[in-house]
Protein backbone atom coordinates (compact mmCIF):
# COMPACT_ATOMS: atom_id res chain seq x y z
CA UNK A 1 0.00 0.00 0.00
CA UNK A 2 1.05 3.75 -0.11
CA UNK A 3 2.03 3.50 3.87
CA UNK A 4 4.69 0.85 2.88
CA UNK A 5 7.81 3.48 3.54
CA UNK A 6 6.68 3.78 6.66
CA UNK A 7 6.70 0.43 7.33
CA UNK A 8 9.32 -0.69 10.03
CA UNK A 9 12.32 -2.50 8.59
CA UNK A 10 15.22 -4.26 10.42
CA UNK A 11 18.78 -2.72 11.53
CA UNK A 12 21.31 -2.87 8.27
CA UNK A 13 24.44 -1.12 8.61
CA UNK A 14 25.26 1.36 6.37
CA UNK A 15 28.80 2.47 7.61
CA UNK A 16 31.12 -0.70 8.83
CA UNK A 17 34.42 0.41 11.06
CA UNK A 18 37.70 0.05 9.66
CA UNK A 19 40.88 -1.48 11.01
CA UNK A 20 42.88 1.25 12.86
CA UNK A 21 46.44 1.92 13.96
CA UNK A 22 46.22 4.42 17.09
CA UNK A 23 49.69 5.91 18.85
CA UNK A 24 49.26 5.40 22.91
CA UNK A 25 46.93 8.35 24.59
CA UNK A 26 45.74 9.76 20.79
CA UNK A 27 41.57 9.70 20.24
CA UNK A 28 40.40 7.51 18.01
CA UNK A 29 36.49 6.41 16.43
CA UNK A 30 35.61 3.65 15.10
CA UNK A 31 32.77 4.48 12.70
CA UNK A 32 29.43 2.40 12.55
CA UNK A 33 26.37 3.87 11.34
CA UNK A 34 22.65 1.80 11.05
CA UNK A 35 19.39 2.31 9.49
CA UNK A 36 15.95 0.75 10.50
CA UNK A 37 12.90 1.30 12.00
CA UNK A 38 12.36 2.15 14.89
CA UNK A 39 15.38 3.48 14.88
CA UNK A 40 18.25 0.67 16.01
CA UNK A 41 20.35 0.58 19.12
CA UNK A 42 23.67 0.17 18.56
CA UNK A 43 26.25 -2.09 21.04
CA UNK A 44 29.45 -2.59 20.44
CA UNK A 45 31.33 -5.89 20.92
CA UNK A 46 35.54 -6.13 21.57
CA UNK A 47 36.90 -9.95 20.93
CA UNK A 48 33.48 -11.06 21.72
CA UNK A 49 32.78 -8.65 25.34
CA UNK A 50 30.10 -6.05 24.98
CA UNK A 51 32.38 -2.63 25.52
CA UNK A 52 31.35 -0.37 28.31
CA UNK A 53 30.73 3.40 27.57
CA UNK A 54 30.12 6.17 29.10
CA UNK A 55 26.58 5.27 29.06
CA UNK A 56 27.69 2.24 31.52
CA UNK A 57 30.17 3.75 33.47
CA UNK A 58 30.69 7.68 33.46
CA UNK A 59 34.57 7.77 33.84
CA UNK A 60 34.58 5.68 31.06
CA UNK A 61 36.86 6.57 28.38
CA UNK A 62 34.97 5.17 25.65
CA UNK A 63 31.73 7.71 24.36
CA UNK A 64 29.34 6.21 22.16
CA UNK A 65 28.48 8.69 19.59
CA UNK A 66 24.88 9.50 18.81
CA UNK A 67 25.12 8.06 15.31
CA UNK A 68 26.71 5.03 16.52
CA UNK A 69 30.31 5.38 16.55
CA UNK A 70 32.23 4.74 19.21
CA UNK A 71 34.76 7.26 20.18
CA UNK A 72 38.37 6.80 22.41
CA UNK A 73 38.99 9.68 24.50
CA UNK A 74 42.66 8.65 24.25
CA UNK A 75 44.00 4.91 23.64
CA UNK A 76 44.92 3.40 26.90
CA UNK A 77 48.02 0.89 26.62
CA UNK A 78 50.15 0.16 29.42
CA UNK A 79 52.59 -2.46 30.47
CA UNK A 80 49.81 -4.42 32.39
CA UNK A 81 47.40 -4.26 29.52
CA UNK A 82 45.89 -3.38 26.32
CA UNK A 83 42.56 -2.65 27.26
CA UNK A 84 41.42 -1.37 23.69
CA UNK A 85 43.33 -3.60 21.51
CA UNK A 86 41.33 -5.72 19.77
CA UNK A 87 38.62 -6.78 17.35
CA UNK A 88 35.78 -4.57 17.12
CA UNK A 89 32.28 -5.22 15.65
CA UNK A 90 29.29 -2.88 16.12
CA UNK A 91 25.69 -4.77 16.71
CA UNK A 92 22.39 -2.89 15.54
CA UNK A 93 18.93 -3.96 16.87
CA UNK A 94 15.62 -3.01 16.90
CA UNK A 95 12.62 -5.60 17.51
CA UNK A 96 12.64 -6.85 14.14
CA UNK A 97 16.33 -8.31 14.09
CA UNK A 98 19.90 -7.28 14.28
CA UNK A 99 22.91 -6.69 12.07
CA UNK A 100 26.13 -6.91 12.77
CA UNK A 101 29.35 -4.93 11.03
CA UNK A 102 32.37 -5.92 10.16
CA UNK A 103 35.18 -6.90 12.09
CA UNK A 104 37.61 -3.82 13.04
CA UNK A 105 40.59 -4.38 14.38
CA UNK A 106 42.16 -1.85 16.94
CA UNK A 107 45.98 -1.96 16.93
CA UNK A 108 48.25 0.39 19.61
CA UNK A 109 51.33 2.12 17.52
CA UNK A 110 54.89 1.04 19.19
CA UNK A 111 55.85 1.58 22.19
Amino acid sequence: GSHSQLEDTAPRIVEHPTDLLVSKGEPATLSCKAEGRPAPAVEWYKDGERVETDRDDPRSHRTLLPGGSLFFLRILHGRRGKPDEGVYVCVARNYLGEATSRNASLEVAGE
